[in-house]
């Protein structure tokens, strides 16, 4: 086995499609030199020889595409591939492409060391020499030349957003990066171009294979191309054209029967008949009947929380609208005061192409501040807005409004709330389950769910699954812990419960047992918060 290999797969705690994944490339940097003194015409028949589903490499150099689930990894799988090349084969170059700002922002932060989802967290050759990053709005500064110390031995991370060079090269103009740079004495771009051991990374490569900004980039001719997506096909109206280039695949109903990610449930009534309403009755029912299932979530979520000790998770509900004008008067219709008695009129907000200015800054804040618990926000409405790059673990339920009858129209919103809160199923129904109402398509979609590859399994009935009626949790803190409590935080030096020095040490004592042993007990009654450790 490979020691490179078995140490990154440790540290970085990868799951088994993202350690097959590296394996896979471990093999490949045996094919294929890493160096740009290769011959496309030979490096083919080796790489297919061994993975046959590479029928070509689609560009001028040696590029390979692993298609992995949305909520598997891949980004963390960006940070093994780097932290492999680095250490076995000591690639100390790389440039990553991002589709749109959202993506270019998360990878940057996700890049940068102390950050929460650090890439390399554990990789301790990069804990002494953390990596540079140089991204789209530093790199005319010239921090991404390296220097002339010999022993400089930290790699070069390049985050650039591939939509604003797509923007730059309109009517043929050269990108930004192309330009002469007078800091640098030349650009940037031939300075990379230049380096001889530059490797590209694709994130989401699906959304810009094609595209102008892309081309561009290709002419920095690296040593090696790896693209990571969870749909390798181009979409061009009704037609898709699968990559020719995909070394490995692991898809969503993997994903499901291995359980790395939620598991989505279409929800309805019983006897439900979509004929018997009018559009407009029908969109108000599944809105309330959404906003009962996200209730339902929200409550099942927080008892799941206190009873084993863990971080309470606040869902939201996601409802997607046909346009603009359509997300605003849903807005409008929550935030009436007869909708849910007004409580949701100011945990609700849109999303959508036409925002500007402080009007957009607000809503992405708040979106990217969802998963807060302390976060207002319970349910985004939102027009064919948030694809890609915005990973959220607590969405639970998704509303899809006026989006026609198509199970596909349904399933392009679904990979935003597969991500699991706990990295894991918990083996609670409602924790591990991601819901679509779907009224008007539920027995199309129950059918088509004996399909295997089908991403939806189940259904569940609102009214017999799902109470009508609101819950609520309530919890009871024991009376002998409030007691002993109570006397041991008493102010007066000498409390009239445990006069002595012996009997305060007694129930302390008995305290840190329920605290150890039942922790679920030892939580306060507000909000999860712990009582205090009595001092002696």
């Amino acid at each position: 086995m490979n020691r490179h290999v078995n140490a990154i797969s440790a540290r970085l705690s990868l799951r088994a499609p993202q350690r097959e994944s590296l394996e896979i490339l471990a093999r490949v940097a045996e094919l294929v030199p890493l160096s740009k003194q290769y011959d496309l015409g030979s490096l083919h028949p080796a790489v297919q020889a061994e993975f046959s589903s590479v029928e070509d490499f689609e560009r001028d150099f040696p590029s390979l595409c692993f298609a992995l689930a949305t909520g598997v990894g891949k980004t963390r799988l960006m940070g093994a591939f780097i932290s492999y090349l680095r250490l076995a084969k000591d690639i100390k170059h790389f440039f990553v492409l991002a589709p749109n700002l959202t993506i270019y922002n998360k990878l940057i932060d996700d890049f940068t060391p102390n950050h929460p989802k650090y890439v390399f967290q554990g990789i301790a050759e990069f804990a002494q020499n953390p990596p540079e990053i140089i991204t789209g709005d530093n790199y005319e500064s010239g921090r991404g030349v390296r220097g002339m110390d010999l022993l400089d031995e930290g790699i070069h991370v390049n985050i650039f957003n591939v939509s604003k060079i797509n923007s730059e090269v309109r009517g043929g103009k050269a990108p930004r990066i192309k330009r002469l740079s007078e800091y640098i004495g030349e650009s940037y771009f031939d300075y990379l171009a230049s380096l001889d051991d530059l490797v590209l990374l694709m994130d989401e490569s699906h959304r810009y294979r094609a595209s102008a900004g892309v081309r561009a980039i290709n002419e920095l001719n690296p040593v090696l191309g790896l693209e990571l997506t969870a749909t390798p096909q181009i979409e061009q109206g009704t037609k898709s054209t699968p990559f020719k280039n995909v070394i490995y695949s692991y898809p969503l109903a993997s994903a499901l029967a291995d359980g790395y990610v939620k598991e989505p449930a279409v929800a309805t009534r019983e006897n439900f008949d979509a004929d018997n309403y009018t559009e407009e009755q029908l969109e108000e029912l599944k809105l309330k009947d959404g906003v009962r299932i996200h209730e339902s979530a929200k409550v099942e979520l927080e008892v799941f929380a206190r009873q084993h000790d863990r971080p309470i998770v606040k869902p939201f509900m996601l409802v997607v609208a046909q346009d603009t004008q359509h997300a605003n008067d849903i807005v409008s219709a929550i935030q009436n005061d007869a909708f849910f008695e007004g409580r949701y009129k100011d945990r609700v907000i849109t999303v959508h192409s036409k925002q500007r200015g402080e009007e957009a800054d607000e809503t992405v804040a708040r979106l990217l501040a969802v998963e807060d618990p302390n976060e207002p926000t319970e349910i985004v409405v939102h027009v064919n807005k948030l694809k890609e790059g915005w990973d959220v673990t607590n969405l639970y339920t998704i509303v899809p409004l006026r989006a026609g009858r198509s199970r596909t129209l349904v399933e392009q919103s679904i990979g935003r709330g597969l991500r699991l809160p706990y990295g894991e199923r918990v083996g609670v129904p409602a924790v591990d389950r991601l819901t679509i109402v779907a009224h008007d398509m539920f027995q199309a979609i129950i059918d088509e769910a004996n399909n295997p590859d089908s991403i939806i399994r189940t259904g569940v009935v609102i009214g017999r699954d799902i109470p009508l009626e609101g819950k609520k949790t309530v919890t009871v803190q024991p009376e002998m812990v409030e007691q002993i409590c109570a006397a041991l935080n008493e102010d007066d030096d000498e409390p009239a419960d445990f006069p002595t020095e012996a009997e305060r040490q007694v129930a302390t004592a008995t305290l840190e047992v329920i605290k150890n042993r039942y922790p679920a007990h030892y939580r306060g009654a507000q909000g999860g918060s712990q009582l205090r450790v009595p001092r002696l």
